[in-house]
């Protein structure tokens, strides 16, 4: 299976675009020449990612007679900025880059958020092509067009939704991954089948084992079925006015852990797991999710590596960092919770007593399901 590539189509009208996904794709020009119109391609990309794959991209363009600008950037969620976003306008307009040239992001989801964040903004508007790195960006931030960079007050609080001509998702990449970058991946992973996918959920729990030792036909089954959860959930709800937001389960929180230590200090995809039990502890008080399922939820992500408690930061400041929340409407805190595992449901019913009392119990060592 390793050895096939997978393609599913985001079906966006005119805006529609491929996901192939496997192993080497990378090394594929024929799957990326079709979604580079004019000779010329910028490569996004930073310090960490650029020695290991940067030569790699450039060859396979290059060879078929597209020129490539590389920008690298510094590696980190604490670089999410202004101030990095416009270091990619200065190589743009140094270069005099024009409107038809192709930006491509190649990183994980911090490099594809800015990239395509600047790809929306440049000149109003440039082709822009996704290679993601890390497990949490295959399966997530590449695909669906969401790009946006972070505020002190809040995390992806200015962006645009902007999307890619082409997610290029090749499987070797995580070859090289960090354990703790692919844990935290898992995290989006396991997400899917939460919100609406109970049979995979299944198989992750009789898998876990096997993405964690990086079995690539693994690996390719867990990404390609959370690709086909995500351009689902894209196509019938692209600017996230309904079924979309879904896709935020434990991110409310988890936001609020990553903005309240401040942004690098845990991984997007570890903040989110311990995000996502503050959810499901607050649907068990709710009294929509039985303890057992809690429980289930819990020890997958133990499994998984991941954290299972959040910061100590106090209910009183996630509340607090959650209000910048961009799902709240009309001042009201709308989260994201589960009635079962593969249902999630977007309420506003819990008021602040109830999320403090969940936040306390998910976030202390000693805190009991």
């Amino acid at each position: 299976m390793q050895n096939l590539i997978q393609t599913l189509n985001v079906a966006l009208d005119e805006r529609a675009y491929p996901i192939h996904i496997g192993c080497g794709v990378l090394s594929m020009p024929a799957l990326i020449l079709p979604h580079i119109k004019h000779k010329k391609a910028v490569v996004v990309t930073n310090t960490t990612v650029a020695p290991l794959y940067l030569e790699l991209l450039r060859s396979t363009l290059e060879n078929t007679g597209i020129s490539t600008l590389p920008v690298i950037l510094p590696d980190g969620e604490q670089y999410k900025t202004w101030q990095t976003l416009n270091l990619i306008f200065d190589a743009l307009l140094s270069a005099h880059c024009e409107r038809s040239t192709t930006l491509i992001a190649l990183g994980g989801g911090v490099i594809g958020d800015m990239g395509g964040f600047a790809a929306a903004c440049y000149q109003r508007g440039m082709p822009f092509i996704q290679v993601p790195t890390t497990l949490l960006s295959l399966v997530d931030s590449s695909v669906g067009g969401k790009t946006a960079i972070n505020h002190p007050l809040g995390k992806n609080m200015v962006g645009a939704f902007y999307q890619p001509k082409l997610v290029l998702a090749d499987i070797s990449t995580l070859d090289t991954l960090p354990d703790r970058e692919l844990k935290a991946g898992l995290a989006e992973v396991i997400k899917y089948g939460l919100i609406r996918d109970p049979e995979f959920f299944v198989w992750l729990e009789a898998n876990i084992e096997k993405l964690l030792a990086r079995d690539k036909d693994a690996l390719i089954y867990a990404v390609h079925r959370s690709c086909t959860n995500k351009a689902e959930v894209v196509v019938a709800d692209e600017r996230e006015n309904g079924e979309r937001a879904l896709l935020n389960l434990g991110h409310t929180f988890g936001h609020a852990i990553e903005t309240g230590l401040g942004y690098g200090e845990w991984l997007h995809g570890e903040a989110i797991a311990a995000g996502t039990l503050i959810a499901a502890e607050l649907s068990r008080q709710l009294g929509w999710l039985p303890v057992e399922a809690v429980l289930r939820i819990e020890r997958l992500f133990i499994r998984a590596g991941l954290p299972v408690f959040g910061a100590p930061l106090g209910a009183a400041r996630y509340l607090e960092l959650m209000r910048h929340d961009k799902k709240v409407q009309d001042g009201k805190l709308r989260l994201v919770l589960l009635k079962e595992i593969g249902q999630a449901v977007m309420s506003d019913v819990a008021d602040e007593s109830q999320i403090s009392a969940a936040i306390e119990a998910r976030c202390t060592q000693t805190g009991k399901v």
